[in-house]
């Protein structure tokens, strides 16, 4: 597996992580935010005509939580379109580099030859 498809695995596994742990963290917050409400509604001090509140409570925490899930996918997705830039980036330059020519086999070492004697002038005799 190439390197940057490790990166981006890596990208999506965190992405879900943000994605289930914001989902898991609604239902907390919703389960405590709740809590006043029973308690309000079993002393007697909350009537059915209020309940409202608890509704618009329970609506705007899903906002909140809408809002976290929406931004992991946006940065998710900004990420992901890096990644498919930098591949086709490094495709375009694969093809658009000038071809190598082929290589020439290396000649053996040449020997320098010895720098000739020059030949001794024949004297007349």
């Amino acid at each position: 597996m190439k390197k940057l498809q490790r990166i981006e695995l890596l990208k999506d596994f965190i992405q879900e992580a943000v994605d289930r742990g914001a989902t898991s963290v609604q239902s907390v917050h919703q389960y405590i935010a709740d809590l006043p409400f029973e308690a309000l509604e079993q002393t007697g001090l909350l009537t059915e005509d209020k309940t409202g509140l608890r509704a618009k409570q329970q609506q705007t925490i899903g906002v909140v939580y809408d809002a976290i899930r929406r931004i992991n996918r946006e940065i998710g997705q900004l990420i992901s379109d890096q990644f498919e830039n930098l591949e086709e980036s490094k495709v375009a330059a694969e093809r658009l580099a000038p071809v190598a020519p082929a290589a020439k086999p290396k000649a053996a070492a040449k020997k320098k030859a010895a720098p000739r004697k020059k030949a001794a002038a024949k004297k007349a005799v």
